[in-house]
């Protein structure tokens, strides 16, 4: 298979696309598919993890640091720049099998001379403070040249500057700056080392970079390398010695040592996967770029954040971590990569408090997560997120205070987390707490409705965001019930397995008599039952609104991006769905409901859904796997697994700007290949298969990791095959209701039944 994705000519109306296809990444920053000659106005960005800013204007949103890489050649006092020089050819390449980023840009300055650019660069695996660019010029002919490199600090930033001031410092050859923020003068430090291997140039220093005066010879190529370090206050003591450091030791390594380690280190992440699809390349591709994205943005080194929604390729959504991490994100890495998927469940329960204050803020019990969620734990929405783009004033929006189901999306995280690995030692590190919680504060939301005997949930958001402020959503009624028989099972652990823990934590929280009380609601709730369609309805009254088409809503639009949600928009009113909501129900918690019901269910709602929400396709892939719509899953799958690869999404929702790369769309992407071809479903005594593949796939592989083991699957038309690579026990799998046992070094071999995709 081909890794790399390749655009070969220079489009300006691309930047912003390009910047987030080829965007590099190591958890610990991104950095977007930008051209060194690039600034602030092409959207140039290097965004860091864990430090968040608020400028004064009420908008937190995580901090974009000065661009080390910038650099460019100057040629008869003329720049040479894509956006002005004329161009002979230009090739930017993203090398997605190891991170690696490069550009050839020829340039054909005014008296004909032929200049070429290369660069290659990556953000290091190895050290995760690390930025490395090596840059080439080369002519056709002798002639002068200068290269103008630094760090430019005149910062693209979607609210405003972040910095109250900027330190430039030298050491030992190492130039660059120390940065505070505004809101909590949080210190980050930017430093580079250059290093020029051939031919020597006088060198004139600037302020914050360097002139290169280069006598270039015909053919022979000018080659300097740069290593940047960003280092910041959250893992550094010293934020600038840290630099120094990194900047130093880099490049006692050398460009080579670290780009082979950088392979190494990706290939390791690759091989946790195992991802291949014989007989369809193009879908392969897909998957695995869709991977890369997600592993760019993970956090492996602190378990202080999670995944944006975002990821690092900028500031939209504030860079916010939102529910799409425990639906989306999370089950590759619990079966993949169990480290960062602890670090991801990890971060909710180390943001327990901010749970706290928000379920308090608005009058409840318990822990009532964010829907916008950042370093902190507190929830970074505004109850106005939006703006009127017929009256320009700011909507009143429920996402924040309505969208009750985030606090239940955490506890599954945390259920689907200990389901896959066993590693219940995250309820003594305080997971045990979290779930309890969010149980007691759906108690205290709840409505007891005397006359029917059972509790609702009135004036809720659900996942879709078009239908805001309604009663008995049905998504977020049965995810409550999850959360309530996983707060009972908690109980019940805890009194068995760990007695002397289940005391501490019922006197902590004071849950004695709170028990019986999440007991009743289990038992009591409401729950949308399929009527006699098989329909369930997405809530109440949500059946008698206007049924049209899509297209007949579209043709009612005025203005090219209004919103159509709440609280006055074209869908409100409507059927039209902005994303899957009972189709996401029916997908997470499919045990609970027939193949018939699913369906019904799929039939009825994929025409009325408009995937306003890049978590869409991949949900209604997810579910017509499931249950054997191969084609239409396939379809599905394409869109969401190509949607960064195409740029087919929307870029605002009304004037709020929504760009960047989709890590939920590429965690979804995961599940559907696994979870719905393969049918994989981890079980509390071992994992289930219902495979559905694709006509044209001929072999699906992939690995997986089940109770601390891993196993390596392939599937064929007629043979599932599962291999315990490194298993310490036996596992149980089920297929077709048959259970057959998987053990260390063994291949477990099942003929499968023949059946026809519809």
């Amino acid at each position: 298979m081909n890794w790399k994705i390749e655009d070969k000519e220079y489009k300006k109306e691309k930047i912003e696309f390009i910047g987030n296809k080829m965007c590099i990444g190591n958890g610990y920053f991104g950095y977007r598919g930008t051209l060194e000659e690039y600034g602030k106005e092409q959207l140039v960005a290097c965004t860091v993890s864990e430090i968040f800013d608020d400028n004064g204007n009420g908008w937190r949103e995580p901090v974009n640091v000065p661009n080390g890489l910038y650099t460019w050649v100057e040629y008869e006092e003329k720049k040479l720049s894509v956006l002005e020089t004329k161009i002979e050819k230009h090739v930017q390449e993203l090398h997605f099998d190891t991170g690696i980023h490069r550009r050839k840009t020829v340039f054909s300055t005014e008296d004909g001379q032929r200049i070429t650019v290369e660069a290659e660069r990556f953000a290091s695996l190895e050290d995760i403070h690390l930025l490395v660019m090596r840059y080439q010029v080369t002519a056709d002919k002798d002639l002068d040249i200068k290269i103008h490199t630094g760090i430019d600090d005149d910062i693209w930033n979607i609210n405003g500057n972040h910095f109250k001031n900027k330190e430039y410092i030298e050491k030992d050859g190492v130039t660059g700056m120390i940065c505070k923020t505004i809101e909590n003068t949080a210190n980050i430090a930017v430093a580079e080392k250059k290093q020029a291997l051939s031919p020597e140039g006088k060198t004139e220093n600037l302020k914050n970079g360097s002139v290169i005066h280069v006598n270039l010879k015909k053919s022979v190529p000018y080659v300097m390398e740069k290593y940047i370090a960003i280092c910041k206050e959250t893992d550094c003591t010293d934020v600038w010695e840290a630099a120094v450091n990194c900047c130093q030791q880099a490049e006692q390594k050398g460009y080579d040592r670290l780009k082979a380690k950088q392979k190494a280190l990706w290939g390791k992440r690759y091989e946790k996967l195992g991802i291949e699809i014989e007989g369809d390349e193009e879908a392969e591709k897909a998957v695995l770029y869709s991977a890369y994205l997600l592993y760019s943005s993970a956090p492996e080194h602190t378990d202080r954040v999670a995944i944006p929604a975002r990821g690092l390729s900028g500031q939209v959504y504030k860079g916010a971590m939102f529910w799409d991490t425990e639906i989306y994100m999370l089950p590759m890495f619990a079966f993949c990569d169990p480290k960062i998927a602890r670090n991801l469940v990890m971060y909710r329960v180390k943001n327990l408090q901010g749970a706290y204050e928000k379920a308090s803020e608005y009058g409840y019990e318990g822990a009532f997560y964010p829907w916008e969620s950042q370093e902190t734990g507190r929830d970074g929405c505004t109850h106005y997120n939006l703006t009127d783009i017929f009256t320009g004033r700011k909507m009143r929006t429920y996402f924040r205070d309505k969208q009750i189901h985030i606090s239940a999306d955490v506890v599954y995280g945390l259920w689907k987390y200990m389901n896959v690995t066993k590693d219940n030692s995250i309820l003594k590190e305080g997971a045990a707490e979290v779930i309890l919680e969010c149980a007691r504060f759906f108690w205290s939301y709840a409505y007891y409705k005397k006359g029917k005997e059972q509790y609702e949930f009135l004036d809720v958001t659900g996942a879709d965001e078009y239908h805001e402020r309604v009663n008995n959503d049905a998504y977020t009624n049965y995810m409550i019930r999850l959360t309530a028989k996983a707060t009972l099972d908690v109980i019940s652990y805890l009194k068995s397995k760990e007695p002397e823990m289940y005391k501490k934590v019922m006197d902590k929280l004071d849950y004695w008599e709170e028990e019986e009380n999440i007991r009743d609601l289990y038992e009591k709730i409401y729950l949308p039952k399929p009527n006699d369609s098989l329909v369930i309805e997405q809530f109440d009254g949500y059946l008698k609104e206007e049924d049209l088409s899509i297209q007949e809503l579209y043709s009612r639009i005025i203005k090219p991006n209004e919103y159509l949600g709440s609280p006055c928009g074209l869908a409100v009113n409507t059927q039209i769905i902005k994303q899957a909501d009972v189709i996401l129900l029916l997908s997470l918690l499919g045990s609970d409901f027939t193949d018939e019901v699913k369906e019904k269910n799929w039939s009825y709602y994929e025409p009325r859904t408009e995937h306003g929400s890049s978590l869409s396709t991949c949900i209604y892939a997810l579910l017509a796997a499931q249950i054997g719509k191969t084609e239409w899953a396939y379809q599905y799958l394409m869109k969401a697994a190509q949607i960064d690869l195409t740029g087919d999404y929307k870029l605002y929702l009304g004037d709020l700007y929504i760009g960047g790369t989709h890590p939920a769309a590429n965690g979804g992407t995961w599940m559907v290949l696994t979870q719905g071809f393969a049918g994989l479903e981890a079980e509390e005594d071992g994992v289930h298969f219902s495979p559905h593949l694709p006509e044209k796939w001929r072999k699906l592989k992939f690995r997986f990791n089940y109770g601390g083991s891993r196993y390596r699957v392939e599937i064929t038309k007629d043979i599932l095959k599962i291999i315990g690579e490194d298993a310490a026990k036996e596992l149980r799998v089920t297929y077709m209701g048959n259970i057959y046992t998987c053990s260390a070094g063994s291949t477990l071999k099942i003929q499968m039944e023949n059946r026809e995709g519809k």
